[in-house]
């Protein structure tokens, strides 16, 4: 089936959306991007997932990420369906969502992007639409994708995590370990020379011991 490999430009596709006809990278501009995907309009999980995504955009807006959203149901579903979606928030019942989802009803993009679930099928037994993250940095390549069964339920939380740990290593030589979060220690890469380091690095480098004797565990405080 085909997809898009970590690197490559992300497709600059033309959809219909609850906001009218997009060309993606227009619609993303210089700001990075997470396309997510759902199975279906209407349905439970989808329902709270959508609603989580809702309560966090000012989180997203605030790291300058464009949300946008993908279901194989039409427009017209996609706004009925954002009605009981705020409903389900407990805010006002209405049409608009702080972001777009893209109708694909004829389960194009969800094919050429490698969306569809072969294991998921729906009541016609055609494969529905994964989980999908995409998350597309501002030269409108993938950065990060994550893949979820149909069946689970994906934590908005990690994705936020997953964009602060980009964007701080997109400007910093610094990888984040198991576990970071924004304000914890970072590790200097094995691609960076120890007295490369200590230049860089001017709050001071700590390189834990190990049996190996090996100087590959390197902390240091985040760059700011």
């Amino acid at each position: 089936m085909p997809g898009i490999l970590l690197g490559e430009v992300f497709p600059n596709i033309e959809a219909n959306t609850t906001i009218g006809p997009i060309k993606l990278h227009d619609f993303l501009g210089n700001d990075w991007g997470v396309l997510f995907s759902h199975p279906r309009d209407y349905t439970p999980v989808c329902t709270t997932e959508l609603g989580r995504a809702v309560k966090l955009a000012p989180e997203f807006k605030k790291r300058n990420v464009r949300m946008i959203a993908l279901s194989i149901d039409s427009v017209e579903d996609h706004l009925g369906w954002s009605k009981d979606i705020n409903s389900y928030n407990c805010d006002e019942p209405k049409e608009t969502l702080p972001f777009p989802i893209i109708a694909d009803p004829k389960r194009e993009l969800a094919v050429l992007l490698g969306m569809l679930d072969p294991d998921e099928k729906d009541s016609q037994g055609m494969p529905v639409t994964a989980r999908c993250v995409y998350i597309i940095g501002p030269d409108k390549k993938m950065k990060l994708s994550i893949l979820y069964p149909a069946t689970t339920g994906r934590n908005f939380d990690e994705i936020l995590r997953v964009i602060d740990s980009l964007q701080l290593t997109a400007t910093h030589n610094v990888a984040t370990p198991v576990d970071w979060k924004p304000g914890d220690r970072v590790m200097v890469p094995p691609t960076v020379p120890q007295a490369e380091a200590d230049k860089i690095f001017t709050c001071g480098v700590f390189t834990k011991e190990l049996p190996s004797g090996k100087k590959y565990m390197r902390y240091t405080a985040q760059p700011h």
